[in-house]
């Protein structure tokens, strides 16, 4: 718990003090924001604000939990390293993005298959690690099963062979990163929106990752034994870890939000977009919640829900439109909702989405305790 608070602390002031040293800096270096052209014209008053702010957040939580290791005198765990890795890698393919768009001085940056084929690099990767490296008790940090409070038996991929299941959960796990990603990309569209989103979607896998610890089947059975009890305790390794992770996330986001909500004095960018996305998909599937990611990300997904739903409209009406424009955030803009509102409101229902995982996951504890 000491190197929960510890970590999370550090992540926001190192956050909190960076982040308009770097808006100082990307202001001299000419690292500024493009705006599309056929987006709210209200935007346009946004060009050149300082972007690709991501990397404030994302070295404040490598900072943050590294000091915090040290101090607490505890080795970095298996799960913690392969998030950390996964965050930094999509960070790398946000940078890329970004950068062309800065260089080519517009606001298309990577084509879509090219951005895809560096999230399925990293995201594959990733998966291939979690299923064959192991911790300190010898397991995989994650399993062939898919997931949902916890693994489901009959959703066993391993029941199809190593080699046939592992490819299929490999593939299961990119769908996942890959999705998750780009959802919270289509979320950064207004001051603090993703932000905020992302502390309360992160904000939940703090609870879930301190609550596998205070019930791991190590913790009940003690002596490196793994002991099923009535409890139904969790075999996820180092759930401490990921929730370390979590809140040294939160922390940083909330010293990068002070200066990103309206009228934000610096965007994350893709670099940042992207690494949120993928860590959240990657806590999912190392504390073995991967349905859950559903509600957690609930918010991104409604947002990417919205472009899909408009386009395929689109074509099979030839022309017709659902909404004004998507993601669905900006055609409240054109309805005439002020940003502010329309910001805090979707936080509301990302909020429930992730209060309600969170029941879920607390409900299904209860009653297997009972049962």
């Amino acid at each position: 718990m000491y190197a929960l608070i510890l970590s999370a602390v550090l992540a926001f002031v190192i956050s909190i003090v960076a982040t308009p040293l770097f808006i100082k800096l990307f202001h001299r270096i000419g690292w500024g924001q493009f705006i599309r052209d056929d987006g709210p014209q209200s935007h346009h008053t946004k060009r050149g604000t300082p972007t690709m702010g991501g990397i404030v957040f994302i070295m404040a939580t490598v900072l943050g939990y590294t000091i915090g290791k040290l101090v607490t005198w505890t080795p970095p765990s298996l799960s913690a390293i392969l998030l950390l890795g996964l965050m930094v890698g999509l960070a790398a393919v946000g940078f890329i993005d970004d950068y062309m768009k800065i260089s080519n001085q517009r606001s298309l940056g990577l084509g879509g298959w090219a951005k895809v084929a560096g999230q399925v690099i990293v995201g594959g990767t990733f998966a291939v690690l979690s299923i064959t490296l192991r911790d300190e008790q010898g397991r995989t940090v994650s399993s062939l099963a898919i997931s949902g409070v916890r693994d489901i038996p009959w959703l066993d991929l391993a029941q199809l062979g190593i080699v046939v299941g592992g490819i299929l959960y490999v593939a299961w796990v990119l769908l996942m990163i890959v999705s998750t990603s780009n959802a919270v990309n289509v979320t950064d569209g207004l001051d603090g929106l993703a932000a905020g989103a992302s502390i309360l979607g992160f904000g939940g896998f703090v609870f879930i990752g301190f609550w596998q610890f205070n019930q791991s089947c190590l913790q009940l059975g003690g002596g490196g034994a793994i002991h099923e009890d009535l409890y139904r305790c969790y075999d996820v390794s180092s759930p401490l870890d990921i929730a370390i992770v979590a809140a040294c996330i939160v922390g940083a986001l909330i010293g990068f939000l002070w200066y990103n909500t309206s009228p934000a004095k610096i965007f994350m960018g893709d670099l940042g977009s992207l690494s949120l996305g993928g860590a959240l998909a990657g806590m999912a599937v190392l504390t073995h919640t991967e349905l859950l990611l559903i509600l957690i990300a609930g918010l991104p997904l409604i947002e990417t829900g919205s472009v899909i739903i408009q386009r395929a409209y689109f074509k099979i009406t030839k022309g017709k439109r659902i909404f004004l424009m998507t993601p669905i955030h900006h055609s409240f803009e054109l309805k005439g909702w002020e940003e502010v509102t329309i910001v805090v409101r979707f936080w509301i229902i990302a909020g429930i989405c992730v209060a309600a995982a969170c029941g879920i996951f607390y409900f299904e504890w209860v009653t297997a305790a009972n049962g």
